[in-house]
Parts: C-alpha cells; structure tokens; sequence
C-alpha cells in the first residue's frame, strides 16, 4: 500500500477535479479546499462551478473555473493548460466527470446512449489523463478514477454504465503498472449506492433523462455523500491504489471467485429493493 511510504498533504497543491459543479466532485472540492489545496474545477456548467468556486475560496483555497466539455479532447488539453498557466504544476488528477444509465438492455431503443456514456465517462478520462500525465510525472503526483462497484462486477439495469466503469478500471490498473519507476501513484475509488444527483439525471433505455428515477432513501445501504468524500480523501493522502467502499462489496469481490452465481442474486436483489424505493 503506498500510501505508507509517502503520504500526500493537500496544502499549496493543485488538484484538478472533473465533473466538479455537483455531487461527488463538489463535496471533493470543498473537502480539499478546506485542506488548502488549489482547486481546478471543471464541468460543462460554468454557473455551477461559479458557486463551488466561492464555496471553496470561502475556505481559504484558490479555485479556478474551467469549463470543459470531457469528450472533446483538446477542451480536456485546455483545461490541463490553463491549470499549469495559473498554478504552475499539476499535483493530483481527480477523473470524475460522468453519467449514468438506467435501463435493461433488451428494452433499450436508443443504442448510441451506450456511445455517449463511453464517450464521457471511459474517454474522458482517457483524454485528461493523457495531456495531464507529463505534468503528474514531474510533481511525481497522483491519479484518481472515480469509477463504481458496477466496475467490478455485473449489475442489472446498468449494462451501459457498467461498461464505462469496467473500462476505466482497466484503464487505470493498466497505466498504474506502466508508472511503477515514474513515482505517479494511481487510485481506483469504487463507490456503491451514493445520495447524489447523478441518479436523478441517469438517462433511460431511449438515450433521454428519465422521468422518474428510484427514490433515494435512508436505506442503511445508501451511502451519503459526506462518507463517500470523507473515504475518497484519506485514500488520496494515502496514496492507495484502490478503494472498494463497503463491507459486503469487499467480501462480493472474493465471493466471485468461488461462488459467482451468487455474487449474480445478490446484486439482482439489491437493484430490485432499489428500484422499489
């Protein structure tokens, strides 16, 4: 575990989050920014990321506002220019920009929602990652994917996201081995079920938001997204390589060794009792 040699302290480092104007990337900003890290916030909304930025300067931080369309790649070298221009160094990469899906395959009618989310939450990481990467290896920095367990393993209802999230994790188990002697460290983070708003705006089997989306209740299994920051920063101090979120998705990951069908009835459950609300 890396984070045992070499610790990674916040103050007077830049951080760049993606997908920042909301949910997991706002509550990591603010977190960060009461670490006095200099922020880099980017998203497509650039209201948004206006208020987070003052949330954040408010707590003594430097923020900068980018906005950046994530699927276009020379907005993502944009974004990487402006933050070198303004702070001078690139110190951690937080890949968090996405969108979800919601739909069983077999009712899906819109196939090009598979493209989109490909585009935004595999690529996109790709395309940020690349023109960052010679910045990490001078700051000898840090690598962050906020990937899902729906990366690890296959979840009813989210063929599409799932897919994004496998290929991001293979993406980055990929590069942390070609980075090994470059002193960049790479961390996978795999939320469960959080309380954010990227449920609200997941998008149905006709490629459009739906209309309605699962309650989001105190479950004791839903996740808030206070304990969701709160574990995705003391894995970036650490420099750890992977966070896996919860007790049973821990255990679920040896479970598909020996036991894959399972792994398979438990997770058709949970989206079930998710779906009922």
């Amino acid at each position: 575990m890396n984070g045992y040699i070499r610790r990674m302290d916040f103050r007077g480092r830049t951080v760049i989050v993606t997908g920042a104007s909301m949910g997991i990337g706002e509550g990591l900003a603010l977190a960060l920014a009461a670490r006095g890290a200099n922020l880099v916030l980017a998203s497509r909304d650039a209201d948004a990321l206006g208020n987070v930025a003052a949330r954040c300067e408010a707590l003594g931080s430097k923020a900068l506002v980018v906005q950046t369309d994530v699927t276009d790649p020379e907005a993502c070298r944009r974004m990487i220019d402006r933050t070198v221009e303004k702070f001078g160094a690139i110190d951690c990469l937080v890949n968090n920009a996405g969108i979800s899906m919601w739909a069983r395959f077999d009712e899906t009618t819109d196939l090009t929602v598979f493209e989109r989310l490909m585009r935004v939450n595999y690529l996109g990481s790709v395309y940020a990652t690349h023109h960052a990467l010679p910045h990490l290896k001078k700051s000898r920095g840090l690598l962050v994917a906020i990937s899902s367990l729906t990366g690890k393993t296959g979840v009813p209802t989210r063929s599409g996201y799932g897919a994004t999230k496998h290929a991001m994790q293979g993406f980055f188990d990929a590069i942390r081995v070609e980075l090994r002697d470059e002193g960049v460290d790479v961390l996978v983070v795999s939320p469960g079920f959080v309380r954010t708003d990227i449920r609200v705006r997941s998008l149905g089997p006709d490629g459009k938001p739906r209309v309605e989306s699962p309650r989001e209740e105190d479950d004791g299994e839903t996740m808030s997204l206070e304990e969701c920051v709160r574990q995705t920063v003391r894995a970036m101090e650490r420099r750890d390589r992977e966070l896996v979120m919860t007790r049973l998705a821990r255990v679920g990951q040896w479970l598909k060794l020996i036991a894959p069908g399972l792994v398979d009835r438990i997770a058709e459950r949970k989206v079930r009792e998710k779906d009922r609300g």
